[in-house]
């Protein structure tokens, strides 16, 4: 599934409250549970980055157990990727004028 795709999937599930999906289950618990589940996952990747033999299959888990968390987050607050990616090229762009 395209990354782009994981948005619009969670917002359905947040709109429409499918039975038995996690997502609406850890939306209804609320935001500071969303929050904790992003720092966990975010704290997993670090723990999984630090050791000494790296394991890149793991890392991959654990990224994408993060990007999956932090974009229930997102959707929660109503924050869409384009807004996160706009900000992102706003950075870009005052990086490149300081640059020169």
């Amino acid at each position: 599934m395209p990354i782009e795709n994981l948005y619009k999937i969670i917002k359905d599930r947040i709109k429409n409250k499918p039975y038995g999906s996690y997502v609406t289950s850890l939306v209804q618990s609320g935001r500071h549970r969303i929050s904790q589940k992003v720092g966990e996952e975010a704290m997993e990747l670090i723990i999984e980055a630090s050791k000494d033999k790296i394991n890149k299959k793991r890392i991959i888990e654990e990224a994408s157990d993060l990007i999956f968390h932090l974009y229930i987050l997102l959707a929660y607050f109503n924050v869409k990727p384009k807004e996160i990616s706009e900000e992102l090229d706003r950075r870009h762009q005052k990086c490149i004028r300081h640059s020169r």
